[in-house]
Parts: C-alpha cells; sequence; structure tokens
C-alpha cells in the first residue's frame, strides 16, 4: 500500500507539471521510432481472393472484354489532362540538353554474373531485367505537389513526375481503389509503380513501351532498391568489428563491442555511435554503374558491380546518374527509345569480349 501510494503521488506531481518543465520526454517520444525509409505511392488494402468457380471458357471471355474496355478507354483518352505535351500540337522543338532528365526504368534483378574485357580480365556485373514497363500518367510541374521528401523552391517548378508501372498483373486481382490509378489511363494494372522526376521536355503520353535501349552501351547510370532485410544483428555482422579474443580469460563477451566511451565529461552515448540493432530494409543508391551489356531480345542490362542493393527477384529503379562528371557527353535516346524492330540482340562495350567472337587463334608456321 505504501508504494503504491508513493507511486500515485509521483504520477500526480508528474502531471502537474506544465509544459515547459517536460522538454525530455517529447525528445525521446519522437526519437523512438524513426521513420525508416520512404512511404510507398499507395498503400494496398488488403484483400481476400474467393474462388468463384468460373470455367475456363468465361474466363477467357472476360479477359477478352477487359482487354476491349481497355483499348476503348485508351482510344477515349485522345485529349486526356495527364496527356504528354509531345502527343500535342506544339511547334516547340524538344531539343536534349544536358540539363534535360529523362525518365528511369523499373528492373528486376536477377542475379550476378561475369564479363571478360578483350585483354582477359574480369568484370562482375548484375543482370537487371526491364519487365513490361509502361508509363501510367504524366502530372506537370503545377500539379506535382510532393509531400514525402523536400524540394528546393529554385526546382519545384522545373520538374513534373512520370508514373512508371511495371509487371501487368489481372486486373480482377487488385482491390478497387488500385484498379482507380489505371482506369482513365489505358493500362492494365501493373504489380509495382514508381515516379520518376522529369523535365516538361522528357514527358512521355500514358501507354508508352519503356525497353532497356533507353539506355545505351556504356552509360552510366544510378540504381535505387530496397536493401535486404537482416532482422536485428550485432556489431560484429552489422558495423564488422572483429570482437574479443577467444582465450586469455575472456569471460562471456567475444562477440561484444566493448567499451563505447560513454563516462568523463559525456556521461551519456553519443548519436551515432555504432552499436547492435537493425539491419537493412533500407533504400540505398549505388551511383556510378556502367552499362556494359544489353540484350533487346529479353531486355536484360548488364551493370558493373556486384553490390546492388536488394536480393534477388527484387525491384530496382535504374536511371540517368547525377554525377556531374559522368552525365551523357552525347544525346541519349530522347525522350525514350521507340523499337523499330531491326535491332542488334546483343549489344556489348566495346573493350567488352563478345562470346561469339573466337578467343584462341591459331595460324600454321
Amino acid at each position: 500500500m505504501a508504494l503504491a501510494r508513493v507511486t500515485g503521488s509521483l504520477c500526480k506531481q508528474f502531471l502537474n507539471l506544465s509544459l515547459n518543465q517536460k522538454p525530455a520526454l517529447t525528445l525521446v517520444k519522437n526519437y523512438i521510432r524513426p521513420r525508416q525509409r520512404y512511404p510507398e505511392l499507395h498503400i494496398r488494402s488488403h484483400r481476400v481472393i474467393h474462388e468463384d468457380f468460373i470455367t475456363p471458357e468465361n474466363k477467357t471471355f472476360l479477359n477478352e472484354v477487359i482487354q476491349d474496355r481497355m483499348q476503348k478507354i485508351s482510344s477515349e483518352n485522345a485529349v486526356n489532362k495527364y496527356q504528354s505535351p509531345l502527343t500535342g500540337n506544339t511547334t516547340k522543338p524538344f531539343v536534349w540538353s544536358q540539363r534535360v532528365r529523362r525518365t528511369g526504368l523499373i528492373a528486376k534483378k536477377i542475379g550476378v554474373y561475369p564479363l571478360w574485357t578483350n585483354n582477359g580480365y574480369r568484370v562482375q556485373t548484375t543482370l537487371l531485367q526491364i519487365v513490361d514497363n509502361q508509363v501510367i500518367k504524366y502530372i506537370p510541374p503545377e500539379e506535382w505537389k510532393p509531400l514525402h521528401y523536400k524540394i528546393k523552391e529554385r526546382k519545384r517548378g522545373r520538374f513534373g513526375c512520370l508514373l512508371v508501372g511495371a509487371e501487368t498483373v489481372d486486373p480482377s486481382l487488385v482491390t478497387k481503389e488500385y484498379y482507380g490509378l489505371f482506369k482513365n489511363t489505358g493500362v492494365l494494372p501493373k504489380r509495382r509503380i514508381c515516379r520518376f522526376t522529369v523535365s516538361p521536355q522528357a514527358a512521355l503520353p500514358p501507354g508508352t513501351p519503356l525497353v532497356a535501349s533507353h539506355f545505351r552501351v556504356g552509360d552510366v547510370v544510378d540504381c535505387r532498391g530496397l536493401t535486404i532485410d537482416r532482422g536485428f544483428q550485432g556489431v560484429m555482422k552489422r558495423w564488422g568489428f572483429k570482437g574479443m579474443p577467444a582465450s586469455h580469460g575472456v569471460t562471456k563477451t567475444h562477440r561484444r563491442p566493448g567499451n563505447i566511451g560513454g563516462g568523463g565529461e559525456k556521461a551519456r552515448v553519443w548519436p551515432g555511435t555504432k552499436l547492435p540493432g537493425h539491419m537493412g530494409n533500407r533504400w540505398r543508391v549505388n551511383r556510378g554503374l556502367k552499362v556494359l551489356r544489353i540484350n533487346t531480345k529479353l531486355n536484360v542490362l548488364w551493370v558493373t558491380g556486384d553490390g546492388i542493393p536488394g536480393p534477388t527477384n527484387s525491384y530496382i529503379y535504374v536511371f540517368d546518374t547525377v554525377l556531374p562528371l559522368h552525365r551523357h557527353k552525347t544525346a541519349p535516346p530522347f525522350p525514350t527509345y521507340y523499337p523499330t524492330g531491326d535491332e542488334e540482340e546483343d549489344i556489348y562495350a566495346s573493350h567488352i569480349h563478345n562470346f561469339s567472337d573466337p578467343t584462341i587463334m591459331f595460324e600454321e608456321t
């Protein structure tokens, strides 16, 4: 009873404090849960899929109806508020410059594969496949109002937003709210959608297909992805610590961080100290990666390096690099590459060995 009375009196004293006397509580409350990644563009609600017991003939008929409806919507949207300026009657020619920003692509990480140079050196690369990319809609600069990150005032009116989707899914398997994003664009629902900041000169109309030839061999790109979720890890795996010795009197401190220097005048743990915690599940960007090979038939890119964030079969956002010394020196396919049907299937960089070429030549003496 005495302990309860003391606890109750302390709670009353704490509640009677003014807001100016409790700044530490607010600080701790805001620091408990840091935001670890950007919010998704559209939050999908959970949906239970029920078996409708539809015959295969009726399923085929429903798919034909969906395709006809999408084609009709696409044709009716000849004058749409999300239409790209490229399809309008514009007299101003769109000339590429280094200040113009093109759209990016949504790729799926296949795995890691080596390539060899003409001198015999091995180069480690990552395979990225462009899976059924299409433009969903374009939002002009005066209508685009980003919420989850800040843009400098001098750049706010310069760029618009291009919504790109990848990997078509069955419309009957998505929610009504998610289907509403594609209803007025004439594009079937996509499994993954992403926003790319583009210049008004590089806008594209809805339904425009995006292929791997959007980039060229030798171009430098940036790849953004979500790292592998490792869960709660110690300092040896999270930060690469060496650990304590395995003998000579060391007792149960083999994988611990050791002294963190919290005594003396500081008498606290400094922010940013390397300690155990959650590892992975963060958005990271690898910059300055070069495209060494392109397969136009399968829409696959060979990009240098094996440290692109994300596990196998994860989605990677590929776009032109922002590094000033590695930007395009000549005009790339602008605003994008339109397939003609006579493209070369495999395109290699000049210093990369083509596997179809002979490697050793023998001559009679």
